[in-house]
């Protein structure tokens, strides 16, 4: 947890705050932070012209005019991406289109490798199921919500008038029929806001560089500094004949947005001014210490061990085989990904001594309670993590196992929940039933038994080692995990799409009696049950009890520390992060500078090389140092830090400079700053971004897409 303290109060009280708040350097103390748009007028707006920026609020966030927000979308719901031309041009991350450039990839036309380049309109790829949203207003609705809340009630009593107040809301609120209208809640519960939303359903994709370029440094430089990656992809938002959201049809035409972002040649140098406007999906800043203890010493390194298992079993596949790499291409990253983040989260948490500095607060709150009824809030916590934590532990097991990386065992849980659904009947089983086969469609075009079963040897043997025994069924006591393996994987019908398909033929009667003769499945079925009736329910009720208590601590930190900020956790909402570009010390004697050039993509080059091997054209574009208007004095910038605070979800954000222009775009923070998500520290938080002009270049140079250059306005801002 990082709690700022403004600029304008004296050295002298800093000095005193920082012996019992957990505050970074005070020079950086204005940076850091997810704020809401919609509340952006007065400290926000006086701190990011302070920073160099020329925004006014309003230009960042409007109801009644075009602002940059009309340019923000949150990319098919994990992600965020930008609209940079009048015709609905989209740019993200390169690893947030990924799913969809192996999708149309086969080992004749391989995207992820080649790349792809719509060089005519009509060459740009459909994406059935692709989402694009954008947030069209944002309404403080905290009194609605609370309408009726007594604390008379009980907290279940609560909860459900809140669910009520909230529902009545959804119903009544003014919007057009093609939007959305969600409210959710902000500060653990104490405010909440209203979001219209409107959804894009023909997006299609424009353009993406090869994987040597778009994951250049691949899960080595994942999460490092410096790095050279062009981690980015285009997609184009389609839109019936009124401009409207429309499903898939040829007639469709380009959307007009209401705004789009002109992208600037000018570079950053450090101390620019950066913005980030995206959807971060999840930060937990005011957790008790007692909490990120347990994270930090028993729930990541368990799920560090698991996935560092799988991680092993599926690279050595892909190194051997080219068909598997292109199947396990997605999914080896997505394991590597967070197994990456989790090791640097443990590390940052500790260098910066973030469980320290939360027991300092938590000392100074303590103080401040004392004698009253909310001196009980820390005891309660320490109380109820001790009640979590064995059942926690069996949690992330499962999940980490049954639900994440076997795969076989993750397709038996939703069989599971199949036979589940043959209580309500007939017409809700075949609905299910037609889902699921609809999705083993692909999930069976990139599975691969071979690699699955040692997987599954390396996981259920690290199950049985590490699970609690109060978790761990009892009917698996002695498993011998080689011979249970062998038997799955040799006679379930759960390894194919074709046995499967045949195994879920007739009504549900005849289908639950099959899957059950089924090894896979009963295995399967056997862990669903102990995580349905005996680790969830478990988890779930002390978490509700925790819920509570965080809720009013959070009421409660904020009413004891009045001159602090607070910013409100990341919830998948639309959010800015400003702050600047700007190098860091990850140790003793280091010093990062802020940006990295091309030439470090040839010092890293390695032939043959997964991860550093890249194209001779690009690297015939560096000998004869042909950048055109992308580079400076012969130096071709590629990537650049910031104070930014992001996290999951601001992939593909995008990076935007003090007039509004775009500069680049985030993809990463860096390893010893991964702890953001916890504890915020300004001394060695830094995202990570592509420069703007190096993603033109790869466009313009490398792949000769003059059509879609044509379509970007290009401007110069540090001329004027």
């Amino acid at each position: 947890m990082l709690i700022f303290v403004s600029i304008k109060y004296t050295i002298m009280i800093k000095l005193i705050r920082i012996l019992v708040l957990f505050v970074g350097v005070t020079v950086f103390a204005q940076q850091g932070g997810m704020w809401i748009p919609s509340q952006l007028e007065g400290r926000n707006e006086k701190e990011m012209k302070a920073l160099g920026s020329t925004l006014s609020a309003k230009d960042i966030y409007a109801v009644d005019k075009p602002s940059i927000k009309d340019a923000i979308v949150h990319f098919n719901g994990g992600c965020t991406a930008e609209v940079i031309s009048k015709k609905g041009l989209l740019l993200t991350n390169h690893h947030c289109g990924y799913g969809a450039i192996q999708s149309h990839s086969t080992t004749e036309h391989d995207y992820l490798k080649d790349g792809f380049w719509a060089y005519k309109a009509k060459e740009e790829l459909k994406n059935p199921g692709m989402v694009v949203t954008f947030i069209k207003r944002i309404d403080d609705v905290t009194v609605q919500v609370f309408n009726g809340i007594t604390n008379s009630l009980s907290e279940k009593e609560k909860q459900d008038k809140i669910s009520q107040n909230i529902k009545k809301i959804n119903n009544s609120v003014t919007k057009e029929t093609w939007q959305e209208a969600k409210v959710k809640s902000f500060y653990k519960g104490n405010q909440y806001f209203l979001f219209i939303t409107e959804t894009f359903k023909d997006i299609r994709l424009v353009g993406a560089p090869p994987s040597s370029i778009g994951k250049f440094g691949a899960d080595t430089d994942n999460w490092m500094w410096p790095r050279h990656s062009g981690d980015f992809s285009l997609f184009r938002i389609y839109a019936g004949k009124d401009n409207k959201p429309a499903t898939y049809s040829e007639k469709n035409k380009p959307y007009k947005p209401k705004h789009y972002l002109p992208v600037s040649l000018d570079g950053v140098t450090e101390g620019d001014f950066t913005l980030i406007y995206g959807f971060p999906g999840r930060t937990n800043e005011y957790l008790p210490a007692v909490a990120l203890d347990q994270i930090v010493h028993t729930l990541n390194p368990t799920k560090i061990e698991i996935r560092a298992e799988a991680l092993k079993v599926v690279d050595g596949y892909m190194r051997n085989d080219a068909a598997i790499k292109i199947q396990y291409a997605s999914k080896f990253a997505s394991i590597a990904n967070y197994w990456k983040k989790w090791i640097g989260e443990n590390q940052g948490i500790q260098k910066s001594k973030a469980i320290e500095k939360k027991r300092m607060l938590e000392k100074a709150f303590a103080s401040k309670v004392k004698g009253t009824a909310n001196e009980t809030i820390l005891p309660e916590f320490t109380k109820l993590y001790n009640e979590v934590k064995e059942v926690a532990l069996a949690r992330d097991i499962w999940i980490e196992t049954v639900y994440r990386n076997v795969e076989l065992l993750n397709v038996s849980f939703k069989l599971y929940q199949l036979e589940l659904s043959a209580a309500k009947g007939e017409e809700a089983f075949e609905k299910q039933k037609e889902k699921l086969l609809k999705g083993y469609k692909g999930f069976y075009k990139n599975y691969n038994a071979n690699v699955d079963k040692d997987v599954f040897k390396k996981l259920i043997a690290l199950y049985f080692k590490n699970n609690p025994k109060k978790y761990t069924p009892s009917d698996l006591e002695n498993t011998d995990v080689d011979v249970l393996a062998d038997a799955i994987f040799e006679t379930s019908n759960l390894v194919s799409l074709d046995k499967i398909t045949t195994l879920l033929q007739g009504d549900s009667k005849t289908v639950v009696a099959q899957i059950n003769k089924d090894i896979g499945y009963s295995f399967g079925k056997t862990l669903a049950k102990s995580f349905y009736y005996a680790i969830n329910p478990e988890y779930n009720a002390v978490q509700n009890k925790i819920a509570a208590v965080q809720k009013k601590y959070m009421k409660v930190l904020m009413e004891e520390f009045p001159e602090d900020r607070f910013f409100p956790d990341a919830n998948s909402t639309l959010r800015i992060t400003y702050g600047q570009v700007k190098g860091y010390a990850p140790k003793d004697g280091v010093y990062y500078k802020p940006v990295s050039y091309l030439k470090g993509i040839t010092e890293k080059h390695k032939p043959n090389d997964y991860e550093f091997d890249v194209s001779q054209k690009l690297l015939d574009l560096y000998k004869t140092k042909d950048y055109c208007d992308y580079g400076v004095n012969g130096k071709l910038a590629i990537n650049f830090l910031g104070t930014n605070h992001t996290t999951g979800g601001n992939s593909g954000s995008p990076v935007i400079d003090a007039h509004g222009n775009l500069i680049g775009l985030n993809f990463d923070r860096v390893w010893e700053g991964t702890m953001s998500d916890y504890n915020y520290d300004p001394e060695i938080c830094r995202n990570i971004m592509v420069d703007v002009r190096y993603i033109m270049f790869i466009i313009d140079r490398y792949a000769g897409a003059k059509r879609i250059i044509k379509e970007i306005d290009f401007v110069h801002p540090k001329e004027k």
